[in-house]
C-alpha cells in the first residue's frame, strides 16, 4: 500500500536556530524525508540562520551528520543526500541586532512562498517577527512558525500573541504542537467523523470515561533549567494533553477547514470545569540507584516542581456530562507510551451464566511508540464443553497496515509541509492558546501558594499512590503503562 504524495509549491524556508538540537533531530531530517519521497519541488530552498559565524559548507556538513544519524537507510544514498544538501544555504544573523538581516533578505526570492521557522526561545519571537516585518522580509503570503512554550501563563501568552500579531495576521501564524502532527492523532478525527460505527456511541450514554496518558521513561537530564521552572503542568498538560482531550471531546465541525476544526476545540476548552485540588495528584520521581532523583538532577533539595501530574477533568456540556476525562503524564515512569483510551460502559445485562464480570469495550489510540489503534472485544473462547468468554484485541498497527515501504510520517514532516501549503488545521490558534492558559492558571497558582511538596514516586513505576487513588475511589483503574 503506497500513500499518495502531493508536491507543495516552491518555497524558501528560513530556519532560525538552525544549529540547535530540534533543527538537527527533527526539522532537517524531516525535510530530507519529504525530499526523498518527492514532495519538495526542485526549486525549494532551506536557509539556516543562527548567530554562529560559520560558512554554508560548514553548516551543510553538520546537516549531513544529523541526517546520517536520524534518517536511516535513505541517507546512505550519497547522490540523494548531496542533492538535498545543495538546496541548503546558511546566513549568520543576530536575532536581536542588525547584523545579517540584509544578507538574509538578499537570499529570498520574490513570488515564492516564504516560511520563517522560529526554532528559538520564545523571548525572541517578537523581536524576530518585528525585524522580519520592518525589514520587508515578510510578504503578505509569508508564514511564521513558532514552537512551544507559548508563554508560561495567560499574561505571557497574551504578550507573545500580541507581539506576533503586530507583524503578522493570525492566518500567517503557525503555532506548532507536534502531537497534532502524529498520524494516529489525525486518524482519531477520521475514526470519529468518517465512520458511522463510533460517532453514535461517542457520548456519556455509552462511554464510561476516557484516559489520556503520556508517559516518559527518561528523566529531565539536559533540560533541568527549563523544566524546573515549568514542571509537567506547563510542559505537557496545558498543551499536549489538552489538545488530545479536545480532539477526543470536540463536536463534529461543520466542515473540515482550519477554523471550523479549531472553533470546536476552543469550545471544549471553554467548557472545562475548574479542577478541584482533590482531583489532582502531583509527583516527583526519586532515585532508583545513586544520585538519580529529580532533586539531584535540578540540584535543588527544596524544589517543589512536579515531574508527574494526574487529574480528573470534567467537560461541562451535553455530550460529556457524567463522563470524566483522566489525564496523566510524567517523567521516569515504567515505559515511554502515549495513548488515548476510550472506555465504554459495561453491558447493562449479561445473558451468559457463570462467565463472571464482562467488562466494556475499550478503544485505544496509540500515539507512541507503536502508532496504531486497538479495540478490546469479548468473544467465545474456542473449543467444546460449554460457553466460555475471553477478551481479545482487534489490533491495527500502522507499520504493519501500511507496510515497511510506507512508514508513518514523523509529525514534523507533516506539519512543515502543512505550513508550506498554508493549512492551519493542525496548528493552534491564538485564542485557543489563551483559553488553555485561562483554565490552567488557577491550578498552577493554587500550587504555588501552598507549601507542600509533590508526592515522591519510584523511578520505573506508574507514578505516586495518589494517582492510583484518584481512579480507585471512582471504582476505576488506570490502564497499565507498558502493557
Amino acid at each position: 500500500m503506497v500513500s499518495r504524495v502531493i508536491p507543495v509549491d516552491p518555497f524558501d524556508l528560513v530556519l532560525f536556530g538552525a544549529t540547535g538540537d530540534l533543527a538537527h533531530r527533527k526539522i532537517l531530517p524531516g525535510l530530507f524525508h519529504r525530499f526523498v519521497v518527492g514532495q519538495m519541488p526542485d526549486t525549494a530552498r532551506i536557509i539556516g540562520t543562527a548567530r554562529s559565524a560559520i560558512s554554508a559548507d560548514e553548516f551543510r556538513a553538520t546537516v549531513r551528520t544529523a541526517i546520517l544519524e536520524q534518517a536511516g537507510e535513505e541517507a546512505e544514498q550519497d547522490d540523494v543526500l548531496n542533492t538535498f544538501l545543495s538546496r541548503i544555504d546558511y546566513v549568520a544573523v543576530n536575532a536581536t541586532g542588525p547584523e545579517g538581516w540584509d544578507d538574509l533578505a538578499s537570499r529570498l526570492r520574490p513570488d515564492t512562498v516564504r516560511a520563517f521557522y522560529l526554532s528559538v526561545a520564545p523571548s525572541l519571537f517578537s523581536e524576530i517577527a518585528s525585524r522580519l516585518h520592518s525589514g520587508g522580509l515578510a510578504t503578505a503570503d509569508s508564514r511564521i512558525v513558532v514552537e512551544k512554550p507559548f508563554g508560561r501563563d495567560l499574561q505571557s501568552a497574551r504578550e507573545l500573541n500580541a507581539g506576533l500579531r503586530a507583524c503578522f495576521d493570525e492566518h500567517q501564524i503557525y503555532r506548532i504542537d507536534h502531537y497534532l502532527g502524529k498520524e494516529t492523532v489525525q486518524n482519531l478525527m477520521a475514526l470519529r467523523f468518517a465512520n458511522s460505527l463510533f460517532e453514535p456511541l461517542w457520548n456519556s450514554t455509552h462511554i464510561d470515561h476516557v484516559q489520556v496518558t503520556v508517559s516518559e521513561s527518561i528523566g529531565i537530564e539536559g533540560r533541568e533549567a527549563y523544566y524546573d521552572k515549568s514542571g509537567a503542568m506547563r510542559d505537557m498538560v496545558q498543551n499536549h494533553l489538552v489538545q488530545l482531550l479536545c480532539l477526543t471531546a470536540m463536536e463534529p465541525p461543520s466542515k473540515f477547514t482550519p477554523n471550523a476544526v479549531r472553533d470546536e476545540k476552543v469550545k471544549v476548552i471553554e467548557a472545562l470545569d475548574p479542577v478541584p485540588d482533590g482531583d489532582i495528584a502531583r509527583g516527583q520521581y526519586r532515585a532508583d540507584t545513586g544520585d538519580d532523583s529529580y532533586l539531584d538532577h535540578v540540584g535543588d533539595p527544596d524544589s517543589r516542581t512536579e515531574s508527574f501530574v494526574a487529574m480528573k477533568v470534567r467537560v461541562a456540556n451535553w455530550r460529556w456530562s457524567g463522563t470524566p476525562f483522566y489525564l496523566r503524564t510524567g517523567k521516569k515512569l515504567r515505559a515511554r507510551e502515549s495513548e488515548i483510551a476510550v472506555v465504554f460502559r459495561d453491558p447493562p445485562h449479561t445473558i451468559f451464566p457463570n462467565v463472571g464480570h464482562l467488562r466494556g469495550n475499550v478503544l485505544v489510540i496509540r500515539l507512541q511508540p507503536d502508532e496504531g489503534i486497538t479495540l478490546r472485544t469479548t468473544i467465545k473462547d474456542p473449543g467444546p464443553g460449554g460457553l466460555r468468554l475471553k477478551e481479545v484485541s482487534l489490533d491495527m498497527s500502522f507499520a504493519e497496515a501500511l507496510g515497511a515501504d510506507n512508514r508513518p510520517q514523523d509529525a514534523y514532516e507533516r506539519l512543515v509541509m502543512d505550513v508550506i501549503r498554508g493549512d492551519q488545521t493542525l496548528f493552534m490558534r491564538g485564542d485557543e492558546v489563551e483559553a488553555a492558559w485561562t483554565w490552567a492558571d488557577p491550578i498552577i497558582s493554587a500550587w504555588e501558594e501552598r507549601t507542600d511538596r509533590p508526592a515522591p514516586y519510584d523511578a520505573g513505576s506508574s507514578g505516586p499512590e495518589d494517582a492510583l487513588m484518584l481512579m480507585h475511589r471512582d471504582g476505576r483503574r488506570w490502564r497499565q503503562i507498558g502493557e
